[in-house]
């Protein structure tokens, strides 16, 4: 992953143990900020993908927390993360 502070966690490697920094959502699905917030991805909280689907790298194994989700790209992509 780049060293970029706000890089986004559809961005990270594998393994990466980052901390969410803010999430957002996109104009299409504005719920989407508040579903990621409900499952944990809150500011702080460290964040690490597990696995990535294979073709494409979608979805995403994430574990945020002591929890494990299944996010697809374009989700993972309102997580800011940083190391």
């Amino acid at each position: 992953m780049s060293s970029i502070s706000h890089a986004s966690l559809a961005e990270a490697a594998i393994g990466d143990a980052l901390f969410v920094r803010h999430v957002s959502a996109p104009d299409h699905a504005p719920e989407w900020a508040a579903w990621l917030e409900e499952l944990g991805f809150l500011a702080g909280e460290p964040v690490r993908v597990m696995a990535k689907g294979l073709p494409g790298s979608d979805p995403l194994v994430v574990r945020v927390g002591q929890s494990t989700f299944a996010l697809r790209r374009a989700e993972a992509a309102c997580v800011a993360v940083t190391k």
